[in-house]
């Protein structure tokens, strides 16, 4: 029996980084579902489960930082979803907003297709 493809929600306002994160992450058989902003990210993990949420910082209508506040808000087992910060944004007052927001793990983009692939296993407990 093969391990059923893990779900990963991407929450980016810009629709090239989903399509390249759904373009990088689909053939090493994780299963992509995409969110505009944070409000449409958060009412998508509140009706369904991910494996993972991977979300920008600077989004119109609801921020990643007030995402992932939100998110760490909610009772177990979404509320302790893992979470992949990708942002432009990588100073080091970002990453500490980022780790105190809830975020396991900040990457700097333009992202790298193995990195991510990496990293998305390890926090979905997929083979690498």
């Amino acid at each position: 029996m093969t391990d059923p493809r893990r779900r990963v929600l991407v929450a980016d306002d810009s629709a090239l980084l989903r399509q390249w994160c759904r373009h990088a992450l689909e053939p090493a058989g994780f299963e992509i579902e995409e969110a505009l902003n944070g409000i449409e990210a958060l009412e998508k993990a509140l009706v369904s489960s991910f494996d993972l949420i991977i979300v920008d910082v600077n989004m119109p209508y609801m921020d990643g930082i007030t995402f992932l506040q939100s998110l760490r808000r909610q009772p177990l087992p979404l509320g302790g979803t893992p979470t992949l910060v990708a942002s432009t944004e990588g100073g080091p007052q970002d990453r500490e907003a980022a780790r105190q927001a809830g975020a396991n793990f900040y990457l700097v983009k333009p992202l790298d297709e193995d990195v991510l692939r990496r990293h998305v296993a390890a926090l979905t407990g997929a083979a690498a």
